[in-house]
């Protein structure tokens, strides 16, 4: 059988396949709760066959979303709203994951299709919150650096937000470190200038990381995994580079994490990056061979043969489909054809099983 379609099991949880749906914001939540377009939109993708699907950034405070039209998951009326698309998915036979990030100093701005501009307070922004008073550019108003009560409110969110995935009958959890938001702030050198025990040295910018993977597992169930995803490399000097996020990559595997999610980027507007099919696929080969810890690579994957030759050869353990998934929800199932792999189709679609 094709590896892409081989089960693949974290503690208690087994995936059915290796085939992940990449957390990808779709800015249609209303004060952070879900809608009707998520229940399609996420549904699609369990009917399609994805193995494991993760929601979208989502906030774990107000404050912390990137847009006023992100999910959220803060309170009772979030996770009402998540537990019939989570079962949904799940009745479906795909495992259900949710990222849970604060976007920092790339918070208050507005959709993407409205110009994805920051927000000032007149039209309904807020105050932004960094390790250092840095903007990401010259069009963001200036972060608040953050003291000891915003950081410790922002690990207590982080624990809130875990135990209300739970409640909502979520799989996995995935930290969000990377694309330049707020944890990812942190890990930088190039956003975070601190001086004190959240700065300095990598072990002082990942404090807060690992503060909040520590907190999260006295409300996570020890039985159901964490993920990570960041940014193993900021493409710029003097911001994080590979051999920073193997270092990260042995403090998680130490403190129980999983699997990291390996992206790129997304720290500063003046990264120079070089993208291709699979451009990311390099650095999440080298975490996994120097960390010996399960890694997904992410970055236009595409084709059914190159994923299953990622898995195969194992240089990495899941793919994560993004765009493509957006392009078409049934890849799954249209791959397993392709590679020769007899797999169970919903009964409601049996009649069109190729």
């Amino acid at each position: 059988m094709s590896t892409l379609f081989k089960p693949i099991k974290f503690k208690n949880l087994t995936i059915k396949n290796r085939v992940m749906m990449a957390p990808m914001c779709m800015y249609s939540a209303k004060d952070g709760v879900v809608s009707d377009f998520h229940m399609a939109h996420l549904g699609a993708r369990a009917v399609g066959g994805v193995g494991l699907i993760m929601v979208e950034a989502t906030g774990v405070n107000a404050e912390g979303r990137i847009s006023s039209y992100d999910a959220g998951i803060w309170g009772e009326k979030h996770v009402k709203a998540f537990e019939p698309i989570v079962n949904f998915c799940k009745s479906f036979g795909s495992a259900m994951g949710i990222q849970l990030a604060h976007a920092g100093r790339k918070a208050s701005t507005d959709a993407p299709w409205l110009g994805e501009k920051a927000l000032s307070p007149e039209n309904g922004g807020w105050q932004t919150l960094a390790p250092s008073p840095i903007p990401f550019n010259d069009e963001s108003p200036l972060p608040r650096e953050m003291d000891f009560n915003d950081i410790k409110k922002v690990i207590n969110d982080f624990t809130n937000a875990a135990k209300n995935a739970n409640d909502a009958g979520f799989d996995v959890i995935e930290i969000h470190a990377a694309h330049g938001y707020l944890i990812n702030e942190f890990l930088s050198p190039e956003s975070n200038k601190r001086t004190d025990l959240y700065g300095g040295s990598l072990e002082g910018r990942a404090r807060l990381l690992l503060e909040i993977i520590s907190s999260i597992k006295t409300v996570w169930p020890e039985d159901k995994p964490i993920f990570v995803r960041i940014s193993t490399v900021d493409w710029i000097e003097g911001g994080v580079q590979l051999e920073d996020s193997i270092n990260l990559a042995h403090m998680l595997k130490k403190v129980g994490v999983c699997l990291i999610d390996c992206s790129s980027g997304g720290i500063s507007p003046h990264a120079k990056m070089n993208i291709y099919h699979g451009y990311q696929i390099k650095f999440a080969e080298e975490i996994k061979k120097q960390a010996c810890i399960p890694v997904s690579a992410v970055g236009l994957i595409t084709k059914p043969e190159f994923a299953d030759y990622l898995v195969t050869s194992d240089l990495v353990d899941m793919v994560a489909l993004g765009r493509e998934l957006l392009r078409n929800p049934y890849w799954t199932l249209n791959a397993a054809y392709k590679l020769g792999v007899d797999i169970e189709w919903p009964n409601q679609y049996k009649r069109a099983k190729l």
